[in-house]
């Protein structure tokens, strides 16, 4: 077997394609694999299928192929362009790459997978492309892919936010709960993200009425989003977002008090831990500092109450508890701790609703996990597009080819 014979079954290549010269620069660390078709061939027509079509002219191509060992491969080949009789004069498709791209398939394939387990910015290095055309491949096969996403079994849906950078620049995210994976995500945090994935489902098909669960936190814009375009589903408050929330008024109070107790210095994420996490040391530094009546040490024992609501198996024993644990924060004379008691009665049913449904904090901290995840790969993104690439390769759960 000659070295012609071998690429070209190791290529894959099939009549009329062969391998007719090979060029090896070692000093180059380059591989040059010349392809081209047998006399007299004839291709199917690429748009209407029409076979035995004779070449019109012909273009010379070359691809970026799989490494040969350390050395970059490259396939160049006479690219025919036939004439139609009903489409006129048309290039034909080659089997190994796409058309318009300067990549074989295989190096294409290999590339997106690789995009799944390291960084862009070193990937880019490591395959010797440009971050740009790296980018390019990806956005291809992920926003394919994600046009043929089946969601026809999805049910619970989960709506969060996260910063794309430093500052307040945000994007939302929506999560398939029961395949935690993340189907669709929309620049802003606004309503009208919400009305983005209703007309994405819409467009595939899928009516409003099938999603039957949406867990989200008490953003108003994205609660108002979901009153309009789901109107019948059930809207659960995680309990991830609540305790943020209460945590935040906490803090608001020790800040305060703060100015005149020097005790709570430096003592800021101590309060923002639970109780059952604290070291033996932090626990005693807490009961230490109780000891001052402070207001800081009550707004904690208030914020370990409410965090006991979510430790109870049915809805009645929690909303008993509840409604107890609202009387006291309400008349706890804490201003922060009123106004977050406030909200929690303006939201009680969304927060009550969790323990009729199955969201659990695990599904929503495993798609934040993979959204951080995917910022970290996309260091350095230029648009959001690239963003979303990103976020969908990590945390989409695609179906995305593995081989040709």
């Amino acid at each position: 077997m000659s070295n012609k014979e071998l690429f070209s079954i190791a290529l894959g290549l099939e009549e009329p394609w062969f391998v007719k010269e090979i060029n090896f620069a070692p000093e180059k660390r380059r591989l040059d694999l010349l392809l081209d078709f047998k006399k007299g061939s004839k291709f199917a027509c690429p748009e209407c299928g029409a076979a035995g079509c004779a070449i019109h002219d012909t273009k010379e191509r070359t691809w970026r192929h799989l490494d040969f060992f350390q050395h970059q491969a490259y396939l160049t080949a006479r690219v025919p362009r036939i004439k139609c009789q009903t489409c006129g004069v048309k290039q034909v498709d080659v089997p190994w790459a796409r058309k318009n791209t300067g990549f074989t398939l295989l190096f294409e394939i290999m590339v997106l997978h690789m995009a799944q387990h390291m960084a862009i910015q070193p990937l880019s290095v490591l395959v010797s492309v440009h971050m740009d055309s790296i980018w390019r491949i990806l956005s291809h096969y992920v926003d394919q892919a994600h046009s043929e996403m089946e969601l026809g079994e999805m049910r619970r849906v989960g709506i969060d936010e996260f910063a794309k950078r430093t500052g307040h620049d945000y994007a939302t995210v929506f999560g398939d709960l029961d395949e935690s994976r993340i189907v669709y995500i929309s620049d802003g945090r606004k309503s009208n993200t919400v009305h983005e994935f209703a007309n994405f489902l819409a467009q595939k098909g899928i009516p409003s009425l099938q999603v039957q669960e949406i867990c989200t936190d008490m953003w108003p814009a994205y609660m108002r989003g979901v009153r309009e375009r789901f109107p019948d589903s059930t809207l659960v408050f995680d309990r991830y977002h609540v305790m943020t929330m209460v945590n935040r008024a906490v803090d608001l109070v020790r800040r305060h008090e703060a100015k005149e107790q020097e005790v709570l210095k430096k003592t800021r994420y101590l309060w923002l831990k639970n109780d059952d996490h604290l070291s033996k040391k932090q626990r005693e530094q807490v009961e230490y500092i109780s000891r001052f009546n402070l207001k800081t040490a009550r707004a904690y024992r208030i914020k370990e109450a409410i965090r006991q609501v979510w430790s109870f198996s049915n809805r009645d024993e929690a909303e008993s508890h509840l409604k107890k644990w609202y009387f006291w924060a309400t008349h706890s004379r804490l201003d922060p701790i009123i106004d977050f008691a406030k909200t929690i009665k303006e939201h009680w049913n969304g927060i009550l609703n969790y323990f009729d449904s199955n969201i659990t904090n695990g599904i929503i901290e495993g798609i934040n996990n993979k959204i951080k995840t995917a910022l970290k790969r996309a260091y350095g993104f230029k648009s959001f597009r690239y963003l979303r690439t990103i976020v969908y390769l990590i945390a989409g759960k695609l179906a995305l080819p593995t081989r040709c």
